[in-house]
């Protein structure tokens, strides 16, 4: 994707920065290879901003399936290449991204004060069975909205936001199923204490609002984006667009028309809280 193409959509869609992310791929590659990938890919995202530095900022790739190498690809990153933050997919080679191995990365995240942009490869495990067969590419509207609700939920519930309080993450597609679904789980904690093992420091609705998780915009429309600001509060949202698959072109529109905003929540929502969480002037 060259510079101009993405500029021109970014023009006609009324957006003056993008971050660029790249999603990862390339989890099951040994460590060699995955270490020349990421080097090829920061190095050409480094190169997109440089040509264009009032247009662009990216996160990083990270062969977090390597959680040693990838910490080190993250101080890398940030320290010497000047990125924002960092993207991982929703599960890494078949393990959760509360995995107690990756605590090492999450540490490096928080100690660098980075944004972690989370954006699903698709449930796996359920495309392997039969259950997203037939008709409705369920393999995509089902799958990376669940991969993205299951990898909060086990962020909550096994412990990683609370041993990592200073991480910050956006998710991907409005968080999934995750924002609207929440006071379940508080519910599930009231109902059945002694089936839900160790219980979050917070309700899991509580994460929602707390600072540690964000969400885009890409929900569709103006009742559901309304309906996920007051789940999360509209200091939470950012603009999304989901380039270069074409399922919006008109999030600054969704936003301006979205109902009970103030100017400051819409403000906050098209660049304000991206650009404070990035370190954007």
């Amino acid at each position: 994707m060259t510079s101009p193409t993405r500029i021109a959509a970014m023009d006609a869609q009324g957006l003056d920065v993008s971050a660029l992310s790249i999603n990862p791929w390339w989890y099951e590659r040994d460590r060699d290879l995955s270490a020349e990938i990421i080097r090829l890919q920061n190095e050409a995202l480094v190169e997109m901003c440089a040509a264009n530095p009032d247009r662009f900022v990216a996160f990083a790739t990270a062969a977090l399936h390597h959680p040693d190498l990838a910490v080190e690809q993250l101080e890398h990153a940030v320290k010497k290449l000047g990125f924002k933050g960092v993207g991982v997919a929703g599960s890494v080679d078949g393990l959760e991204l509360a995995d107690r191995k990756f605590d090492p990365f999450w540490a490096k995240c928080e100690e660098l004060d980075v944004l972690v942009f989370l954006h699903p490869k698709g449930t796996r495990e359920m495309n392997e069975s039969t259950r997203f067969n037939g008709n409705g590419f369920l393999q995509n509207t089902l799958g990376n909205p669940l991969e993205t609700t299951i990898a909060l939920t086990h962020l909550i519930f096994e412990g990683t936001l609370d041993r990592h309080p200073g991480l910050k993450i956006c998710a991907a597609h409005g968080g999934g199923m995750f924002p609207s679904y929440a006071n379940r789980h508080d519910a599930v904690i009231r109902t059945f204490p002694n089936k839900v093992g160790k219980i979050p420091n917070k309700k899991p609705t509580d994460y929602l609002r707390d600072g540690q998780l964000f969400f885009d915009t890409i929900v569709f429309t103006e009742e559901a984006l309304r309906h996920l600001i007051a789940e999360t509060g509209a200091d939470k949202i950012m603009i999304g667009t989901d380039y270069p698959f074409p399922w919006t072109s008109t999030e600054v529109d969704l936003v301006l028309n979205a109902p009970g905003l103030s100017d400051d929540d819409r403000i906050a929502i098209l660049g304000g809280t991206a650009a404070r969480l990035m370190g954007i002037d």
